[in-house]
């Protein structure tokens, strides 16, 4: 599906941006709130110990929860301790869920192994069972579809130099050895562009069985899909603006720093007010320059 560049633009957009936020750890005591410095925020932002960086983390755990609806995330603990984070394919995960709809239990299997629920960072969207969601590609799966499968149709006029599919329509009927000849010129037709012309002897006559580009509208029907793929992920295009911080990143780093907060602290930590966040001071930059602005006009104006 990332072969459709609206979809690639989107999801890249909105995973370089939460990637590119460094995340920390805060402690509330009482009216302060004081930064924690702790080896678990070096492995979300700089060194996973595994052979992803953080960057790339991050970018991987967004992008499987936007295309399939949930990024993974393996915590490899010794006692207490973070040693190291592992992100896992959503496609190598599967999930074993209790049979009851109200006290909800699960395990994870990867490779056939079975692993407890807070082993694993689960960021799951529009999820009802906290583990498992539900993600674009199955969401949209209809106007993705369409998309991709003009795509095709596009690299196919491509490759036959725009030539219109069709029939031949014969008065007599054909030998085997003309019906030969001429499945070989129409081939060539096809297939090599320098021979665009073939001669249809006396009786035959050629009936279009489909419509150009120009007549399906197709660079209207792209912008229109490209549009459509937009309000998905709700971008106004396939640039930020103040609205799409607001409707399209903050819900995701809301969903990434609860999924932090339930499986990366300990009891006691939550016991004490602990929790992850990121850092969105240049992300929110315009919002804080406007809200000043907005105070020196208040002061001015008594």
């Amino acid at each position: 599906m990332l072969n459709i560049p609206s979809l690639a633009a989107c999801v890249d957009l909105i995973s370089d941006v939460v990637a590119s936020l460094p995340i920390k750890l805060y402690k509330e005591n009482g009216q302060a709130v004081e930064e924690i410095k702790d080896n678990r925020i070096v492995l979300l932002n700089d060194e996973t110990k595994d052979t992803l960086d953080g960057y790339q983390f991050k970018k991987a755990l967004v992008t499987d929860y936007l295309l399939d609806g949930a990024g993974y995330a393996y915590i490899n603990r010794k006692r207490n301790e973070v040693a190291s984070l592992h992100y896992v394919e959503s496609n190598q995960v599967s999930v074993m869920r209790g049979v009851d709809p109200i006290f909800k239990t699960y395990d994870i299997m990867v490779m056939g192994k079975q692993y407890r629920d807070f082993e694993f960072i689960k960021l799951a969207r529009k999820t009802v069972d906290g583990v498992t969601g539900r993600g674009i590609v199955d969401e949209h799966n209809k106007l993705l579809s369409v998309v991709y499968n003009t795509l095709v149709f596009e690299d196919l006029l491509v490759k036959t130099g725009g030539n219109k599919k069709g029939f031949l329509r014969s008065v007599n009927r054909l030998s085997k050895e003309a019906i030969a000849e001429l499945k070989a010129a129409w081939a060539n037709l096809y297939q090599n562009n320098s021979e665009n012309v073939v001669v249809l002897n006396n009786g035959l006559e050629f009936q279009e069985a489909s419509s150009t580009s120009v007549e399906m509208q197709l660079n209207e029907n792209k912008r229109t899909n490209a549009d459509e793929i937009y309000k998905i992920f709700k971008l106004n295009g396939h640039t930020l603006d103040e609205n799409s911080i607001k409707s399209a990143i903050m819900p995701i780093l809301k969903a990434f720093e609860t999924a932090l907060n339930k499986d990366l602290l300990l009891p006691s930590e939550k016991e004490q007010s602990f929790y992850f966040a990121f850092d969105t001071k240049e992300l929110l930059k315009g919002d804080i320059e406007k809200r000043f602005r907005a105070y020196e006009i208040g002061i001015k104006n008594g």
